[in-house]
């Protein structure tokens, strides 16, 4: 079953008082590509949090936005307001204005671009408080991801059922056109092969053209024409593309290989054309495989 790299997926939870949204948003990528935006009190257990991805998602450019409560975000910041210290230099600076007689001229309003100038008006929190809050918010934010990570593997699936639905589809006109070459190509190569005879011989009547020369020859022009091999290849990659459909594991790269494959027979039967049936065949195999490899960029 293959899967999509394209999905959304969102999820919430509530743990002890905090509460945590997430929202994932997936896109495909060559590798697998994650943009998390996490509040700084989650930054601690952002390893966490990639682990939990990465045991879900093997490609795709995963974006994942996680909010968090305002209680939960204001006691996660690593500084605090030291109330006190803050109230004492607000009482000293109004003291000064005071002093300075600031109050008659209007110039002696307290702002708080004032107090911050003072250094321990904020202070660190203490480590062992700052771990709890980190855990308090994971507590909450892992099962939010959890739940948005599920949504967006369901959204993949749902998209890689139609993705595999339309490959399907394309294969068996591939198919289709490969049974018709299959049928003509022998005819083919039989009336080539009898053109040519009239018309060497008719060139070679005399007799000094020894007519094992002239087999040869005919065999040789019949074996340029003849593509055979390219259906028996094509068949293959086709069953071999079928079954990486169905595989439980990604199939991405596997199936742009084959779509590699595919183009390349379908360029050759072209190439050995020279007649209108299959050169139609060959042009309408062409324009389904770059349909398929426009799809396949997007599977997982």
């Amino acid at each position: 079953m293959i899967h999509s790299m394209t999905g959304f997926g969102e999820g919430a939870a509530e743990t002890d008082g905090t509460e945590a949204r997430a929202e994932l948003r997936s896109v495909n990528a060559r590798h697998l590509d994650l943009k998390l935006r996490l509040p700084d009190v989650l930054r601690p257990r952002k390893s966490d949090a990639e682990a939990l991805f990465k045991n879900r998602f093997a490609r795709g450019r995963i974006t994942a936005n996680v909010e968090l409560d305002d209680a939960a975000g204001g006691d996660a910041l690593p500084v605090q307001v030291n109330e006190d210290t803050a109230a004492a230099y607000g009482g000293l600076l109004r003291r000064l204005a005071d002093a300075a007689k600031l109050d008659e001229d209007g110039d002696a309003t307290l702002r708080l671009e004032h107090l911050l100038h003072f250094s321990d008006v904020l202070e660190h929190r203490e480590e062992a408080a700052a771990d709890a809050d980190t855990d308090a918010a994971w507590a909450a934010a892992r099962p939010a991801l959890e739940e948005a990570a599920a949504r967006l593997q369901s959204a993949r699936r749902r998209e890689g059922r139609a993705l595999r639905n339309d490959l399907g589809d394309r294969l068996d006109a591939i198919a289709d056109g490969l049974d018709a070459l299959e049928e003509r190509a022998p005819q083919r190569v039989a009336e080539r092969r009898e053109r040519l005879e009239e018309r060497l011989g008719e060139l070679f009547e005399d007799e000094r053209v020894a007519a094992d020369r002239l087999e040869a020859e005919i065999a040789l022009v019949a074996d340029k024409l003849d593509i055979t091999e390219e259906c028996v290849r094509l068949r293959s990659h086709l069953d071999q593309f079928r079954q990486a459909l169905a595989d439980e594991e990604p199939a991405g790269r596997r199936l742009k290989f084959l779509v590699q494959e595919l183009h390349r027979e379908a360029n050759t039967i072209g190439a050995k054309a020279n007649d209108p049936v299959v050169s139609r065949h060959a042009v309408t195999t062409r324009e389904e495989v770059e349909k398929i490899r426009e799809q396949i960029r997007n599977v997982e």
